[in-house]
C-alpha cells in the first residue's frame, strides 16, 4: 500500500495508553460511520489530498469488512479492506500491519477508534471520532474524544462530505447488510 494512502487512512500520531474496549458487541458496531474528528500531534494527517469521509462495516463469518469512502481532490473513491483477524476485545487486524481498536462507543451515535500502523520500522497511531449521523458532530462522543486527545495538539474536524453522504444514501437505498459494491459517482 502506498505511503499516501496509508497516511490518508491513518494520519500520523503517537497515542499511548488508549486500549480497546472489552466485550465489544460485533453485531452493533456494523453499519455506517462518518469520520468527524482526527487527533494528531503532527500535521501530516491534515495535509493529505485523500481524506477519509466514511466507513461502512459488515461482518462475514470471522471477518470484518470495511468499505471506506474517500474524497480524493474532489472525487469520491471507495476501498474495500477485509480483516485477517477479529475478536470481541475491540481489536481488528488488517493486512499491511494495520489494526483498528475500538476505544469507546455507544453503538448508536459515536465510536472512537485508534488506528495503528507499523510502517518503515515505526509504529504510528491516530485517534478518530466517528458518528452515525451526517449532521451531528458535537454529541457526547465528540466531547469524550476531545477529553481523550486534549494534549495532542492538532485536530481536523471533518466538513460535510458528499462522499460520506453518497455512501450512506447508496447503503440505505440498497437496504444494505453489506457494503455497497457500486462505484460512487464523482
Amino acid at each position: 500500500m502506498e505511503a499516501g494512502l496509508l497516511s490518508a487512512i491513518l494520519g500520523v500520531v503517537m497515542v499511548q495508553g488508549a486500549t480497546a474496549i472489552h466485550d465489544l458487541d460485533l453485531q452493533k458496531i456494523v453499519g455506517f460511520w462518518r469520520e468527524v474528528g482526527v487527533a494528531s500531534s503532527q500535521n501530516l494527517a491534515l495535509k493529505t489530498p485523500k481524506r477519509l469521509e466514511a466507513l461502512f462495516l459488515t461482518l462475514s463469518g470471522h471477518e470484518l469488512i470495511v468499505k471506506a469512502a474517500y474524497n480524493s481532490s474532489g472525487s469520491c473513491e471507495t476501498e474495500k479492506i477485509v480483516s485477517s483477524e477479529i475478536d470481541v476485545s475491540g481489536t481488528f487486524v488488517f493486512p499491511g500491519h494495520r489494526e483498528i481498536h475500538v476505544i469507546d462507543t455507544d453503538y448508536e451515535q459515536y465510536a472512537i477508534l485508534r488506528l495503528s500502523l507499523h510502517w518503515q520500522g515505526k509504529d504510528y497511531h491516530v485517534l478518530k471520532y466517528f458518528t452515525r449521523s451526517l449532521e451531528d458532530e458535537y454529541g457526547p462522543g465528540f466531547w469524550r474524544f476531545r477529553e481523550m486527545t486534549a494534549d495532542m495538539g492538532l485536530y481536523l474536524v471533518a466538513r460535510h462530505g458528499r462522499c460520506a453522504k453518497l455512501l450512506k444514501e447508496v447503503s440505505r437505498a440498497l437496504g444494505c447488510a453489506e457494503p455497497p459494491k457500486l462505484s460512487l459517482p464523482t
